[in-house]
C-alpha cells in the first residue's frame, strides 16, 4: 500500500511539473515573421529553431488607401505571396512541421505607412462599410486559425480609433470569432493604447506592442533602459493583476540605430547610422525586466526575415537582430526560458 502511495504521489508531482513547465513557466519566445514574395523552405526554419524560438507570428495583410477609406483589399495578386491567405497557409504548414507554434496576426496597412490607430471614417455609412469589410477579412483568417489548429489568434493590431468609436461592433465581432475559432485570443494594442482597450475580459492575453520610450541616451546602457521601464512595468503589472490576464508583448524590438530606445516605434529609412550596442542593450534590459515575471507571458520579436544569409549586412540599421550582437542575447534568453 505504501509503495502504491509513493508511486501515485511521484506520478502526480511529475505531471504537475509537466503542466507547470508548459502552461505557466514556459514563456512565449516568439518572433514576427516578415512576409516575403516566395514560399519558405525547411531550411528557412532552421535559424528559428537555432534561436530557440517556440512561436512565430504569421502576418497576412489587408490594405486601405488612406485613413478614411472603408474598403480593405486583401488576397490580391498585387500582394506579396506571404501577405496572402495562400502564403500564410504555406508558412504555417512549414513551421508546424518543425514543431513551431503559431500566432496568426492579420494586419492592416495604410498607404504610405500612416498609423493605423488613426483610421477613422467620415460618416455612418463608411463606418458600416468598414465593419463589413474588416469582418470579412478577420473571420476568413479566424477560420484558417481553426483549420490549422493555431495556438493564438490576434484579432487586430493598433486600431485605437476604430475600437474607441465602434465598441459595440468589436464585442459582436469577438463573439463571431469565438464561434469559429477555439484557441487563445489577443489583440495587439499600441504601447499607449492598452490601458483603455475595452474588451480585455474577452481576451486570453493583454496584447501590447511594446515600443515604450525608455531612454534618451544615444547608446543606452542596460541600466538606463531598466530604469526607464519602471513606470511602464508597474502600469502593466497593475492592469494584468486587475484583470487577471497575462501581458503578452505582441510586438517588441529595437532598431540598431542611435537613440534606439527614445522612440522605438520609428521606422523612417533616413535613420541609417548603425548602433549595434544600443539595440543589444535595450533588448537585454527588456529581458531582464520581464522574462522572469509570472504575470508576463512572453513576446514576439519584431522582426525576422526568412532569407537569413541575406541579412549579413554590417550597415543594417533596421529592426532585425539577425547577424548582430543582439541575436546572441535573444538566443540565450530563449534557450533558458
Amino acid at each position: 500500500m505504501m509503495m502504491k502511495q509513493i508511486l501515485y504521489f511521484s506520478l502526480l508531482i511529475f505531471l504537475m511539473s509537466c503542466v507547470g513547465s508548459k502552461d505557466v513557466l514556459k514563456k512565449i519566445n516568439g518572433i514576427s515573421y516578415v512576409a516575403s514574395n516566395e514560399e519558405i523552405a525547411e531550411s528557412d526554419v532552421t535559424p528559428i529553431v537555432y534561436l530557440h524560438a517556440n512561436y512565430v507570428a504569421i502576418m497576412p495583410y489587408g490594405f486601405v488607401k488612406n485613413l478614411d477609406a472603408p474598403d480593405i483589399v486583401y488576397n490580391s495578386k498585387k500582394q506579396w505571396y506571404g501577405e496572402t491567405l495562400v502564403g500564410a497557409k504555406q508558412y504555417i504548414q512549414t513551421l508546424q512541421q518543425q514543431n513551431v507554434n503559431i500566432m496568426l496576426k492579420p494586419q492592416i496597412w495604410v498607404w504610405r505607412g500612416k498609423y493605423t490607430g488613426d483610421i477613422e471614417m467620415n460618416s455612418q455609412t463608411d463606418w458600416k462599410t468598414l465593419e463589413v469589410s474588416y469582418s470579412k477579412f478577420i473571420l476568413e483568417y479566424a477560420q484558417l486559425a481553426q483549420d490549422k489548429d493555431i495556438e493564438i489568434f490576434c484579432i487586430g493590431t493598433e486600431l485605437e480609433q476604430f475600437i474607441t468609436q465602434r465598441p459595440e461592433y468589436w464585442i459582436g465581432l469577438i463573439h463571431k470569432i469565438k464561434s469559429i475559432y477555439r484557441g487563445k485570443l489577443t489583440y495587439a494594442a499600441n504601447w499607449d493604447e492598452f490601458k483603455h482597450t475595452p474588451f480585455w475580459e474577452e481576451m486570453d492575453f493583454i496584447g501590447v506592442d511594446a515600443y515604450f520610450p525608455i531612454s534618451y541616451s544615444k547608446t543606452p546602457s542596460v541600466e538606463d533602459c531598466r530604469i526607464g521601464w519602471k513606470k511602464h512595468k508597474l502600469l502593466m503589472q497593475h492592469v494584468s493583476k486587475t484583470l487577471n490576464k497575462p501581458i503578452l508583448f505582441t510586438e517588441y524590438g529595437y532598431r540598431s540605430v542611435n537613440f534606439t530606445a527614445k522612440e522605438p516605434w520609428k521606422s523612417e529609412r533616413n535613420m541609417t547610422e548603425v548602433n549595434l550596442i544600443g539595440q543589444a542593450n535595450a533588448l537585454g534590459a527588456l529581458y531582464d525586466e520581464f522574462w522572469k515575471e509570472d504575470w508576463f507571458a512572453g513576446g514576439f520579436l519584431w522582426k525576422w526575415h526568412h532569407n537569413y544569409d541575406e541579412t549579413k549586412d554590417k550597415n543594417n540599421s533596421r529592426f532585425t537582430p539577425q547577424n548582430k550582437p543582439a541575436e546572441d542575447i535573444i538566443r540565450a534568453v530563449y534557450l533558458n526560458n
